[in-house]
């Protein structure tokens, strides 16, 4: 088959790759100029790390492990309260910090130079609109052009384009914002040398009014800024999305005086020129799939970033989705066996993502966190007893134990 993703992120290289592999022409259209190898750490649990063994990828991934040894907790003062650290054990969930992290364009980077041989690359193009007409989809980019494919998978994020011309631009987007549009969390890297001592621990600190950071050194030379909270600022909803200096102003009027290092993190965030500010929502459809156009990862079931499932959801999703088109549409009936190969993909994963994403929206748990010194006090104390008794708080607060669900075995994909 003749296939067209876009976007060049994790879903759509890991699919590329198993596609590729198949033997389809896969086509893979990035928006940005080149290979968008930037973003933080990332991780992989579960499904996900098998899914990444069995492309090969073991080794190379290793090779650019990010080193961080645990996560600690600490007060206003800066006294760690708890420490949880990595399981290396091989056995049972993974912690807040997994045995398998890794800095996203590292992923990114892996995966592409595996795939870029078997699959065509377009960078700095977008996709215009689609039309479905007959046996194919008709797609016109953003350099005018247009061309036909058999299937087109939209695998370009959060707030897919993809996603809301297949649904309808005059039609309701499947995105709903976490507690209603009130909880932000930013990303961006700050120079910081490594101290004589210091080791490669992430360090949460939890503010009043539901503001906190947490930090992790990857590098002996800076360190990574995850900075939000809940907020009811209307600076920071009227904020346009991506209005990078707007953005930074609101969350430092909202972060303003929160302790710890709060205020020389807001300063070093001022030249932070990889800041991204997130609204944090979760993806939920009826249907990722309408004839030949699909949605793949954060496009079509985004968990949010508290769920710690972005990744291994976004890989998983592409293995079910390839490893389904391999088995319905190999030999003389290729094309024909399409819509068989999607509805196959939805019931084999949706089970996946429905224990991923169950209750989000909901309870995202961000109205438990407490708001004052009193309540972040009693807090610090339960998570230093979890720590003491070594009770894995990760395996509770994240999504990772997927029950009575098995990752297929595609012989197809094992050629």
């Amino acid at each position: 088959m003749k296939v067209l993703i876009s976007g060049g992120g994790i879903a759509g290289n890991a699919l590329a790759f198993w596609l590729s592999k198949l033997g389809h022409a896969v086509t893979v259209i990035e928006r940005f100029p080149s290979l968008r190898a930037t973003g933080l750490q990332v991780d992989l649990r579960g499904h996900g790390i098998e899914v990444m063994k069995r492309m090969g990828l073991e080794q190379g991934f290793r090779s650019k492990l990010a080193p961080e040894q645990g996560l600690q907790v600490v007060d206003s003062s800066g006294r760690r309260r708890a420490f949880f650290p990595v399981n290396k054990s091989g056995k049972g969930p993974q912690n807040f910090t997994t045995e398998y992290e890794i800095m996203r364009g590292d992923l990114c980077q892996l995966m592409y130079d595996e795939t870029k041989s078997g699959a065509k690359y377009v960078f700095g193009r977008s996709i215009e609109g689609f039309e479905e007409k007959g046996s194919s989809v008709e797609v016109r980019f953003t350099h005018g052009k247009t061309d036909k494919f058999d299937l087109l998978v939209g695998a370009d994020g959060q707030w897919s384009r993809t996603r809301r011309m297949m649904l309808g631009l005059d039609k309701p987007d499947m995105l709903f914002p976490l507690e209603g549009g009130k909880v932000y969390v930013a990303y961006f890297t700050i120079p910081r040398p490594i101290q004589e001592g210091e080791e490669y621990i992430a360090t949460m600190y939890q503010a009043t009014k539901k503001r906190g950071v947490l930090m992790r050194r990857h590098s002996p030379h800076k360190v990574q800024v995850y900075l939000g909270g809940t907020s009811e600022s209307e600076r920071l909803k009227n904020a346009r999305r991506g209005d990078m200096k707007e953005e930074k102003d609101a969350l430092a009027e909202l972060c303003q005086g929160a302790g710890w290092q709060m205020d020389e993190i807001l300063k070093s965030m001022v030249d932070a020129d990889d800041f991204y500010c997130e609204r944090m929502g979760v993806v939920q459809m009826d249907s990722w799939s309408r004839g030949r156009v699909t949605l793949v990862g954060d496009a079509g079931y985004c968990p949010s970033a508290k769920t710690g499932m972005g990744t291994t959801s976004a890989i998983v999703g592409a293995y079910i989705l390839a490893g389904e088109i391999g088995k319905h549409c190999g030999g003389d009936n290729t094309k024909d066996n399409l819509a068989n190969a999607l509805e196959a993909y939805e019931e084999k994963f949706r089970p996946f993502m429905n224990q991923v994403q169950k209750g989000i929206l909901e309870d995202s748990g961000w109205d438990m966190m407490p708001t004052t010194e009193f309540g972040i006090a009693v807090m610090n104390r339960l998570m230093g007893l979890a720590s003491f008794l070594k009770i894995n708080l990760g395996n509770w607060f994240l999504r990772e134990n997927v029950k009575n669900w098995d990752l297929p075995d595609y012989e197809e994909m094992q050629r």
